[in-house]
Order: C-alpha cells, then sequence, then structure tokens
C-alpha cells in the first residue's frame, strides 16, 4: 500500500497540469554515465531549449522512485508517468520477444551494435505498441556487458561450475549452456554478493562497473560482451504520443536522435577502451583513477565456442519461447544483419 501510494503521489506531482507542454521523465540509472552524460542534459536542457520553452520537463529516475525493474514499462502503459528509459531486458518477463534485441556476441564494436539494434528497431516498436502502449523515440547503448570476476579465470571455460550474475536472460541462458550457475542478482546487491561469495562472477558494462566500484570485491576482468549492449530504450506513453500535434511530435523525435541517441552511440566505443583502461589500468583513464584488475584477454577460441552455444542452443530456445512469427522476423532484419539464421 506504501509503494502504491508514494508512486500515485509522484505520478501526480509530475503529470501536474501546466501552461506549457510538460513531460514527466523517468530516466535510467542515475548513477550511471548515460543519464548523467546524455539523459539528463537532453530533458532538461536541450528539448526544451529547441522547443522554445513550449516543452518542460520534470526528470527524475527509476531508481530515484523505487520503482521495481519490471514494473517500468508497464506502468508508463498505464500513464503513471508520459516518457521513460530502461534496459530493454528487466521487460521480458512481459514480452520475451524483446530479447532479440539485444543479443549477446553478435556485435563487437559500437557500429556492429548499432546496425543490429536499427535492424531491430521495427520489431521493437511493435513490441512496445502492443505489450505497453508506448512508442518507442530512441535506443541508446550502455557499453558492453563484460564479465567481473572475484575468482581467478584465464578464459572462458574457466567460467564453467562458477555462479554468475547475468545481466538478462538470454545471457543467464548462454551461461547456463557454457557450465555456469545462472544467478539473479540486482545491481546494487552484485558488490554485497561478489564479496560474500553469493556470486563468484558478474556481468555489466565495463563503465557501471567501474563506477559502481565493482573494482573493490572483484580481481579479475573478461572483457567478452557476453551480455551484449543492454540496449536502453526509450519510450512514451502512446496516449501520450498520440494527444502531442504533428509538429511536436516531429521535434520530439528529431532532437532525441540527433542530441541523444547519435551522441551516446557515437561514445560507445571509446567508452569501452577507456573503461577496461580504468579497471585494469591498461592505459589511460579519463574518468578517474585507474584500477588494477586483471585484463583476461579472450581468444579466437574463446569467442567461437561461446558463438556455437548461442546460435545452436540459446536463439533457439529464445524462438521457442517468444513464438509467432518472431524468429522469422528476427532472420528477416537482425540476422541479415549479422549474418546468422535462427534454424
Amino acid at each position: 500500500m506504501r509503494k502504491t501510494l508514494t508512486l500515485l503521489t509522484l505520478s501526480t506531482a509530475l503529470a501536474a497540469p501546466a501552461m506549457a507542454e510538460e513531460l514527466a521523465v523517468v530516466g535510467s540509472w542515475s548513477s550511471l554515465p548515460l543519464h548523467n552524460q546524455y539523459e539528463a542534459p537532453f530533458w532538461n536542457e536541450t528539448l526544451p531549449a529547441a522547443s522554445n520553452g513550449e516543452i518542460t520537463v520534470a526528470l527524475t529516475t527509476h531508481n530515484q522512485m523505487s520503482l521495481g525493474l519490471g514494473d517500468i514499462y508497464p506502468l508508463l502503459g498505464q500513464g503513471v508517468y508520459d516518457v521513460a528509459m530502461t534496459v530493454a531486458d528487466y521487460a521480458v518477463s512481459d514480452a520475451p520477444e524483446l530479447e532479440g534485441l539485444d543479443v549477446p556476441l553478435l556485435a563487437l564494436t559500437a557500429d556492429e551494435a548499432r546496425a543490429m539494434v536499427d535492424a531491430a528497431r521495427p520489431m521493437v516498436s511493435d513490441i512496445y505498441r502492443d505489450r505497453f502502449n508506448s512508442h518507442v523515440l530512441a535506443i541508446a547503448p550502455y557499453p558492453p556487458q563484460v564479465v567481473f570476476c572475484n575468482h581467478e579465470i584465464a578464459g572462458l571455460d574457466d567460467l564453467e561450475g562458477l555462479k554468475v550474475r547475468a545481466s538478462g536472460r538470454m545471457t543467464a541462458k548462454l551461461l547456463e549452456a557454457l557450465g555456469a550457475e545462472g544467478v539473479n542478482v540486482s545491481f546494487a546487491e552484485v558488490p554485497g554478493a561478489l564479496q560474500n561469495g553469493v556470486v563468484d562472477c558478474a556481468v555489466t558494462g565495463a563503465g557501471s562497473g567501474y563506477s559502481a566500484g565493482w573494482w573493490e570485491v572483484s580481481t579479475h576482468l573478461l572483457p567478452l560482451p557476453l551480455g551484449g549492449w543492454d540496449s536502453v530504450v526509450t519510450a512514451m506513453n502512446l496516449d501520450r504520443w498520440n494527444g502531442l500535434d504533428s509538429a511536436t511530435q516531429d521535434l520530439i523525435q528529431e532532437q532525441i536522435i540527433t542530441n541523444f541517441e547519435d551522441p551516446a552511440w557515437a561514445s560507445a566505443q571509446d567508452a569501452l577502451v577507456n573503461d577496461v583502461a580504468c579497471l585494469t589500468g591498461n592505459g589511460d583513464c579519463p574518468a578517474g583513477e585507474a584500477r588494477s584488475m586483471v585484463l583476461v584477454e579472450a581468444t579466437d577460441a574463446d569467442l567461437a565456442r561461446a558463438r556455437d552455444v548461442l546460435t545452436g542452443e540459446v536463439l533457439p530456445d529464445w524462438a521457442e519461447r517468444a513464438g509467432g512469427d518472431w524468429a522469422e522476423r528476427w532472420n528477416a532484419s537482425v540476422g541479415q544483419v549479422v549474418g546468422v539464421t535462427i534454424e
């Protein structure tokens, strides 16, 4: 009851009438670079300025509102707020077909990842319309989801038998197929879980792990993108979107692509290199003090084995769970871009 009242109070405050077009916006993790460097400046400054003050924004984040991660998009669809953005993987329990957006290991560079996302965008738009009564505005990346271990490893084979926190359902399936034990631990709880042996390893973005201090409770870093690029979807409640005039819709869509999505993608590749340097001391760290985690270089054999498991076991399993014609749609879009066909 207390959580319900809190949500109602916050939503009422955020959605209060205003003379200008006021948007209640819920951003992603407040502590991470995507929010601080791109989301917050866009919603607080860029969009209001581009609209000459006709659009105003009340911005918070889902962790500041203490929202359950699986509740973010369903509440958006109900109109509790106007716009929300978070990791698409948080919504796959309600929409298993959404797992096809962020498939591990198929994109090793930011350019490859964006091509994969662009190919998936029509599918994602349909999913958000039908599942969450929402219109997709943008899809931005966190850096690739790599492996932090508080356990000595020398390569992918050493994950076998270890307890590993995955960053999404498809990653969990991949880790289990590789012989690891998938463990469900929230992002905020990972440092304690690593320190106390609840998990041996955990998957997240290199920059996220650096910002959250995972280097304090981890010794080894395997920069193989076992968790994909953790795509963050920005969407607007469909009723709210349809209630805007076409000029306002065009302004928001143009501005969010040009001044949020494009810059976030442009920095993603350099961010990975810099984040690995910050965690391991191998290179310059522009974010602050470099740490001294052991860098475990993934081999071609590691990558080949993981991709074999992905295409032979994990993707067919997803196709069965997603059902319908989603595998066919994926093959004709994302599959064409990455050269993979789900049989």
